[in-house]
């Protein structure tokens, strides 16, 4: 449920903030006294400067949202794919997904499911970050590897140890949110028992949220599929989402050696997906994390092993058509009523279920050679394995069960070394070189019935061919740093990235219309296949960062201009029509509607420019005000074709007018983006219209309590999300023909006004 604010109410609201109400109130209460977080660990300082999101910031954006991944909105370069409600997918200069290296506590986790419905942050409440830190654009070969975007380094907290004579160290945090559109509610717990050398702890969570309403009427139908249930104009169908997520943590520490290990187990019962055809109705993640960090006399070392298991399962969530089939009805029938037996005239849904394992071991060294000299150097290895499969489950989907990749093996190898040199007090360089041996595999694949055209064709074909791959990847980064003065620093370099495609990219492979529309990562609501003959994308980028600022940093400007040419992008062009199946030549030429396409190697680039700042305008009696900002500016297009790439976003700004007094740190922030009319025509992209919106937020902070309110979307606009993919939340999803099918040419829609509180506690 959304409330209404009366313009007046906001005036008054915004007053508030900035009363002498608010002074006095302030000056009731003792300051927030933030805890200084100390990882006794070495964090030698690395070219290129990363951007580490502040934690008084973090803590206001996970008060709005419960997606990991939407903490990153405002470091400059980031964007964010929408997806469900708990696993957005990070942008960095309009590389996505795949594209990036994300690490989650040290582990790299990959998307099990064809629509990457579990990707690496979504395994993380946002509640549990204690550090998020980005590469945008040029990484370090020693956290970069088989991307060739930036990346994201996120962190939970680390283990506290007791001081000398202190005893039992105790200490603990819990929280509750809520949220009123979507009816979004949850809690998270933190507790650690802490002696000198040993900590024992555990955090634990969990969110749940209907659908979210827009800011008004975006569509004409209310037909879900399901007889008797009716979706409301303005709710944004499939948005709904429940998550529970635990880790437990133990570590032993002894002079200047740490072991740590980590369990964590995650449930998501449902997450269903506005921007895809199947809903995710259960996720089980378990995973094991064990590092060793020790300091010697020569510098640094760093181990780790880590083990993680997905149980995945997708079918039709509640606002979408379940039965099929004759006896349901058939395609022209709005919804599908239920029927039985299960068989050619009726099937009960399209369960898809997925199953992988991720092993992976890294040894890295810091290697002080003298005071200004450093080298890294380290070791990789990851081994995954994928299953997916649907059983039958009635109609087309009979009678066998179909298998879209058996035995997938995905295998990393890597080594790197990397130089850091401070020539001089003003100059420090960054040279490093990574080798990665990545090697694909995938067993024979079936059929729901090999009979059926197009599987005659196809299955024995996949099946003859030799499926396994290699791939020899260097990586090189080349990279300065100048400090001339206490008020400027450029920093400039050059970086070759290379990744090898994933298991859904090399190995999906069949061309019925009704099974490639449930392989579609990227929300564009089209039927995607693979190709085993993909090759690696190799990037090649140029990028420089100008920082003007104050000798105290009170005021910055950094201006980041960036160009990137990939050899053998991986695009996506109409599928053949030698393939068979949806791949016809009415396919070829389509446009306003949904199409088929396959994986290709082709050749892209991409340039822009982000800009950001801050800079403090006025210390009066009612507290001290100042002004935040960012631009950003993302150029994408297929050498090629000349077509432009999928899912850029738009020139955008934010601009926010911040005010601190005591415990408060209040802010009203504006968001303007520019209309999407750079869009795939191959994918026959959906454009979106320029929008603004206000937002307001609001926090105090006391010694042990802190409180978090605000509204998002104040003026209740109707906006569709750039990067949100077409509308795919309600109806006959499993075909584009069907009478309640989703019609081609609607985009999801943001959020709708909504205003939410959270309280935190530490004890």
């Amino acid at each position: 449920m959304r409330f209404r604010i009366h313009p007046l109410a906001t005036a008054l609201a915004v007053a508030f903030f900035f009363s002498s109400g608010a002074r006095q109130m302030a000056c009731a209460q003792s300051p927030e006294v933030l805890e200084e977080i100390v990882i006794r660990a070495a964090r030698p300082q690395t070219v290129p400067e990363s951007t580490t999101l502040d934690p008084n910031r973090m803590a206001s954006l996970r008060a709005a949202s419960s997606d990991a991944a939407s903490l990153l909105r405002d470091i400059p370069g980031v964007s964010i794919y929408g997806a469900g409600g708990v696993s957005g997918l990070p942008s960095i200069h309009g590389l996505a997904d795949d594209r990036l290296r994300i690490k989650v506590d040290g582990m790299d986790m990959i998307a099990s499911c064809p629509n990457h419905m579990n990707p690496p942050l979504s395994y993380l409440d946002a509640s549990g970050i204690a550090r998020l830190q980005v590469f945008a654009g040029i990484s370090p070969v020693s956290v970069g590897g088989d991307s060739i975007g930036g990346t994201i380094v996120a962190e939970t907290r680390q283990p506290v140890f007791a001081g000398a004579g202190e005893g039992l160290l105790t200490r603990g945090e819990a929280g509750l949110f809520y949220r009123s559109n979507g009816g979004a509610f949850g809690g998270n717990v933190a507790v650690s028992f802490a002696t000198q050398n040993l900590n024992l702890s555990y955090t634990g969570a969990s969110a749940r949220a209907a659908n979210y309403d827009a800011g008004d009427d975006f569509r004409a139908s209310t037909i879900s599929g399901r007889p008797g249930h009716r979706v409301d104009l303005d709710e944004v169908g499939s948005t709904a989402y429940k998550t529970r997520t635990h880790t437990l943590g133990f570590a032993i520490k002894g002079g200047d050696h740490l072991l740590e290990a980590k369990l964590g187990y995650q449930e998501v019962p449902y997450q269903l997906y506005p921007n895809q055809r199947m809903d995710m109705l259960d996720n089980e993640q378990k995973r094991f994390n064990l590092r060793y960090l020790g300091r010697f006399a020569w510098g640094g070392l760093e181990a780790r092993a880590y083990h993680e298991r997905v149980e995945h399962r997708m079918d039709f969530g509640d606002d979408k058509r379940y039965w099929y089939g004759m006896a349901s009805g058939g395609p022209t029938a709005p919804d599908g009523s239920p029927c039985s037996p299960i068989g050619m005239a009726c099937a009960a849904g399209m369960p898809m279920l997925t199953s992988s394992r991720n092993t992976g071991v890294t040894v890295k060294a810091d290697v002080d050679l003298n005071e200004r000299n450093l080298l890294r150097v380290g070791a990789e290895y990851q081994h995954y394995t994928l299953d997916d499969w649907w059983p039958a489950s009635g109609a087309m989907m009979w009678p066998n069960t179909f298998v879209n990749i058996n035995d997938g093996e995905r295998d990393r190898k890597a080594v790197f070394a990397e130089w850091e040199a401070r020539p001089s007090p003003f100059w420090m360089t960054l040279a490093g070189v990574r080798f990665e041996r990545v090697e694909t595999d995938s067993g024979p694949v079936n059929a729901y019935s090999n009979s059926t055209a197009p599987a005659p064709m196809l299955q024995p074909q996949f099946n003859a061919r030799n499926r396994q791959r290699s791939d020899n990847n260097w990586d090189a980064t080349l990279l300065a740093r100048h400090t001339p003065n206490a008020t400027f620093g450029l920093e400039f370099g050059l970086a070759r990235k290379v990744r090898s495609p994933s298991l859904y990219e090399r190995y999906t492979w069949f061309s019925r219309g009704m099974e490639m529309l449930m392989i579609n990562w990227v929300g564009d609501g089209n039927g995607y296949i693979g190709d085993i003959d993909l090759d690696p994308e190799k990037a090649h980028t140029v990028s420089a960062t100008f920082d003007w600022h104050a000798d105290d940093r009170r005021w910055e400007l950094k201006l980041t201009p960036y160009y990137t040419h990939v050899a053998d992008y991986i695009d996506a062009v109409r599928c053949p029509t030698r393939l068979g199946g949806a791949c016809t030549a009415a396919n070829q030429t389509a446009t306003g509607r949904f199409v088929y396409l396959q994986l290709a190697n082709q050749s892209a680039r991409l340039y822009g420019l982000d800009l950001s700042g801050h800079m403090p305008l006025v210390s009066t009696g009612i507290g001290e005000f100042g002004l935040t900002g960012l631009v950003g500016y993302t150029n994408g297009r297929n050498r090629d074709t000349g077509d432009d790439l999928y899912n850029i976003m738009p020139l955008n700004a934010k601009l926010a007018l911040t005010h601190k007094l005591g415990g408060w740190d209040n802010a009203i922030e504006v968001i303007a983006v520019k209309a999407k009319d750079d869009v795939s025509d191959v994918r026959n992209e959906i454009k979106t219209s320029g929008y603004g919106l206000v937002n307001l937020r609001a926090s105090y902070g006391w010694k042990q309590m802190r409180v978090d309110f605000g509204v998002e979307n104040l003026f209740d606009r109707l906006y569709y999300l750039p990067l949100g993919g077409a509308y795919n939340g309600q109806g006959t999803t499993m075909t584009t023909g069907g009478a309640s099918s989703p019609a081609w040419g609607v985009a999801v829609p943001g959020m709708g006004r909504s205003g939410y509180v959270s309280v935190n506690v530490k004890f």
